[in-house]
């Protein structure tokens, strides 16, 4: 008997995995994250880049088997693509860390969402397929980390949604391991779009994802067939990339949930421990943003390049959210001159204020060594990086003109998964969102849909976000 392809153990892992597999603890996190990112996505409502798919999916598709926001009815694909952007474009949402790559797993919702509504789902269906989409990019995540490589995370969330939608629409393991092998093969995006300068493709990149996918395993269902050895094959996974992955997750392990993490402010997630400790400074000390000399941050490696002005470039060009949600010194700059990162803080009249674009420009990011190639051996003596991800070790000092100094060194922050938010926390922040987008009783409702959904259809909870607008 020949091994299983890894695309078909992928597929195995999916459609195996059942409800009954999923532990208390693990459908309360998995609730708490699908309300956590419809909040997002009612408050994208309001911002003039999904504006952009709302006018395009009109046009192209104003009729449709699903309900979405704004439009109405559209078909399923595009649905995806909504819903998808919706909940990614605040970049609010949650995350998964691991050594050399991080990832969105809440990428996977939006897809589940328009499928489930084909499907005729019921929420048990939805929490099963969401843990299985979780646990799968969130294990290739930490298996293949293709970060390190220059290819974007959403590659692999690519094989991840494509699995979990095999499961809901009901296909063979042989359809979804064909699904899985054209999803591979068909998006290997790059990290390009994450770099600096920002544009506002950071925002769409999985929603294109989630339309080509939601594609893929249809045609997959209909019998078109596609590399299943995509992996292991010639001019495959492993000799591309040179990986050597060995797919390793039983049906019913969703251990790595448990490490998923939410965001308690509107910032890049690697930002988190940092803003939370300016926050801190700035309550503690009464620091006055006009007798700062220096703000100097010391963090890990993979904070340093992707938000610090390392590898990813520059972050002290800053003029668009985009820009601003991937740059610490920003980040930091609004911190102590606002007292919050929420979505107020990345508009453009924000963004491009004197006050802030001067601030941030004291902002000094740097790693406990300065040794930082080659990464293998930077990651294994930098005393800040070593521990990364079980814990995210930053150090923030404000130095003032007259030599006083005050520093604060955090290990983790509130919405780690050593300190996760509560159910208040999450409904304070859903509340915050989408005041915009619905009125307080439908989403007084939804939170009762979402906290009750194994007990729900889906059909309650989509036709409720069917009725959102952003208010005026």
């Amino acid at each position: 008997m020949k091994d299983l392809s890894i695309t078909e153990k992928i597929a195995r892992f999916a459609l195996q995995s059942a409800y009954s597999h999923l532990s208390n603890d693990i459908r309360d996190q998995l609730k708490k994250h699908l309300l956590d990112s419809i909040g997002s996505m009612l408050y994208s409502l309001k911002a003039p880049t999904v504006q952009k798919l709302l006018r395009q999916t009109a046009g192209l598709q104003q009729n449709g088997a699903c309900q979405v926001p704004v439009i109405g009815h559209t078909a399923v694909d595009r649905a995806a693509q909504l819903y998808t952007l919706l909940i990614r474009y605040p970049d609010f949402m949650d995350n998964f860390m691991g050594k050399e790559a991080t990832c969105h797993p809440s990428d996977n919702i939006g897809a589940l969402l328009a499928a489930a509504q084909i499907a005729g789902a019921n929420g048990r269906d939805l929490l099963t397929t969401m843990a299985v989409a979780y646990q799968l990019e969130c294990t290739l995540i930490e298996q293949m980390p293709l970060m390190a490589k220059g290819i974007d995370h959403t590659a692999l969330l690519a094989m991840s949604v494509t699995a979990a939608l095999g499961k809901m629409f009901s296909l063979t393991e042989e359809q979804t391991a064909h699904a899985i092998g054209i999803a591979g093969s068909t998006f290997n995006t790059t990290v390009t779009t994450r770099a600096s300068y920002t544009y506002e493709w950071k925002g769409f990149a999985s929603s294109l994802v989630a339309l080509g996918c939601t594609n893929i395993i249809l045609l997959a269902k209909e019998g078109v067939t596609g590399p299943v050895n995509y992996f292991e094959g010639p001019m495959g996974f492993k000799e591309e990339f040179g990986m050597d992955p060995a797919f390793d997750c039983a049906p019913g392990d969703f251990s790595r949930i448990k490490k998923c993490v939410l965001k308690s402010y509107n910032a890049e997630v690697h930002t988190q421990p940092a803003v939370e400790a300016m926050l801190e400074l700035r309550q503690q000390h009464n620091i006055i943003p006009a007798e700062v000399e220096e703000i100097s941050v010391t963090t890990f490696l993979t904070a340093y390049h992707i938000v610090g002005g390392g590898k990813y470039g520059t972050r002290k060009l800053v003029q668009t959210k985009e820009q601003a949600d991937h740059s610490l010194p920003y980040l930091l700059a609004v911190a102590l001159l606002d007292g919050e990162v929420l979505p107020g803080q990345f508009l453009p009249e924000r963004i491009r204020r004197a006050d802030v674009q001067a601030l941030l420009q004291k902002v000094e990011v740097h790693t406990m060594l300065p040794l930082k190639t080659p990464r293998k051996l930077a990651e294994k003596i930098d005393p800040y990086t070593v521990p990364y991800p079980e814990k995210m070790d930053t150090k923030v000092c404000v130095k003032l003109k007259g030599g006083q100094e005050h520093c604060i060194k955090k290990e983790d922050y509130k919405g780690f998964y050593t300190r996760p938010l509560s159910w208040d926390d999450v409904i304070a922040k859903f509340h915050l969102l989408g005041a915009g987008s619905l009125d307080e009783a439908t989403r007084e409702q939804i939170i009762k849909t979402v906290q009750n959904l194994e007990n729900e259809e889906v059909g309650a909870l989509t036709n409720s976000l069917s009725n959102s607008h952003a208010l005026v």
